[in-house]
């Protein structure tokens, strides 16, 4: 059955399932009134019978009554009257010694004289079947008094069952009709009805053909289950749209880096495989060219080490960066101090102050509970960015105390700053602003701050960037006070 209700739609289905159960209520209802009806009917006829019955065994005589039905035009209305169109006196014996009925009976309807003497004393209403059997009769009888016999009423209930079988006959017609309407009606209101499931459907036949960006539409209140299903559906939907970008967003970043790691692995290791093949090929006759080659491979090896240690710290801190850090209570001003003599070693033209946040005020306290050695990597690159990517004796400003309820340092400088599209992708992995720029000794390979704001953020913490073309630019860290962490 189940397999046989699956071949049809939904709207089927349903409209199949309240049918049927419109079908059996109308047909129950239908039984319960005839069945009440005919109880009701029996009920009235056996009172009537039992009534007269228990009058006429109640006359004290000899014998039967003689020339009871003389007069038709007198007994038809008497005996309709009472309900009672038949009655028969029974001897002793059980013979029948008279019988009255309604002159408008055929005798042919009448109970046969076997049937009658089935009928008991005690005055319990019986059925009684015509000598033609066509027609039901009921029938009451009682003992009489006064001669021994017995008087039989009885009754036809051929009104009585075509009363019942036109109840049933109006209620099967009007059922039906109430069906059909009701069916009809159903459909439509099912239709109608089913209508949000049918968009949800093409919605999402829509999706499966890959347009992410469709959605349900709301055609229902957000109170009823459609509306709660659009609902969800569109929340799915938006998150499935959100996960396939970060995916496509993820895989290009990904091919990117492994482009970019490829590039930068294939420098090193072609300045090493060149040296080595001139020496093989005997192309370094003289001792000092043998010394250079091998400068060049220990150079081209100690950038190749760096870069494979920085993506391998790069690596950890995607992973777990929380155990790359061994805390301890610090300042973040010792920090700032040993980066001012830093960038003064480096270029001693620079003029390097030391200030508090945004250059306002002297430095202030910046108590932080960090990975000093970690942190000094941090600041290590961005002074270094400083250093590289402004002209010599540009000044420098380094501030450090706290604002916002954050520990910061900055480094602000005066060169020549950056546009908002480089300034967007400074802190992406094996990114150059100055693509032109020879690289040398390991650095430069674009890790630099990438590592430092990875690093940053394995604090609890992050570093910023504000800049504009021929204003300068100023990295900020920001980190959580101690005890705030």
């Amino acid at each position: 059955m189940r397999h046989v209700l699956g071949r049809f739609s939904l709207r089927a289905r349903l409209l199949l399932l309240t049918a049927g159960l419109l079908l059996a209520g109308l047909g129950l209802v239908g039984a319960v009134v005839a069945d009440q009806l005919e109880r009701y009917q029996l009920a009235r006829i056996d009172d009537q019978l039992r009534s007269f019955a228990a009058l006429v065994s109640g006359v004290s005589t000899a014998g039967p009554p003689d020339a009871v039905d003389t007069r038709a035009d007198l007994l038809d209305p008497a005996l309709d009257l009472v309900g009672t169109p038949y009655l028969v006196y029974l001897d002793g014996d059980g013979e029948v010694v008279r019988g009255v009925h309604s002159s408008r009976l055929d005798s042919a309807t009448l109970p046969s004289r076997d049937e009658l003497r089935t009928v008991p004393t005690g005055g319990a209403a019986v059925d009684l079947r015509a000598a033609a059997g066509s027609t039901r009769w009921r029938a009451v009888a009682r003992p009489t008094t006064g001669w021994g016999g017995t008087v039989i009423a009885a009754a036809p209930l051929a009104e009585a069952d075509a009363t019942i079988a036109r109840l049933r006959t109006t209620s099967l017609v009007s059922g039906a009709v109430l069906l059909v309407l009701l069916t009809a009606v159903g459909w439509f209101a099912l239709g109608r009805g089913l209508r949000p499931l049918r968009r949800i459907e093409h919605t999402a036949a829509a999706i499966a053909d890959g347009d992410l960006t469709r959605r349900v539409p709301v055609l229902a209140g957000p109170t009823t289950e459609v509306g709660h299903l659009a609902a969800s559906l569109n929340t799915m939907l938006g998150q499935l749209e959100q996960a396939f970008a970060d995916r496509a967003a993820v895989e290009t970043r990904m091919r990117t880096f492994l482009s970019d790691v490829s590039h930068e692995l294939r420098t090193p290791l072609f300045g090493i495989k060149g040296s080595t093949e001139l020496y093989r090929m005997g192309a370094m006759p003289e001792r000092a060219d043998v010394d250079e080659a091998m400068r060049r491979i220990d150079r081209e090896a100690t950038r190749l080490t760096a870069l494979t240690e920085d993506l391998l710290l790069l690596a950890q801190l995607d992973e777990a960066p929380e155990s790359q850090l061994d805390r301890a209570p610090m300042d973040l001003r010792t920090l700032a101090n040993d980066a001012r003599h830093d960038l003064r070693a480096l270029d001693p033209s620079r003029t390097v102050e030391l200030t508090g946040p945004d250059g306002v005020g002297p430095p202030g306290p910046a108590p932080v509970h960090a990975d000093e050695d970690r942190l000094r990597q941090v600041v290590a690159n961005l002074v270094g960015n400083a250093a590289t990517y402004t002209p010599p004796g540009t000044a420098v400003r380094i501030g450090v105390g706290t604002a916002n309820g954050r520990a910061v340092l900055e480094v602000a400088d005066e060169g020549p700053g950056l546009t908002a599209e480089h300034a967007a992708r400074v802190f992406d992995r094996f990114y150059r602003a100055d693509h032109s720029r020879n690289r040398t000794g390991g650095a430069n390979a674009g890790l630099g701050l990438a590592i430092a704001r990875s690093l940053a953020r394995a604090h609890d913490g992050d570093i910023d960037l504000a800049t504009a073309l021929g204003d300068g630019a100023r990295f900020r860290l920001t980190l959580p006070l101690q005890g705030q962490d």
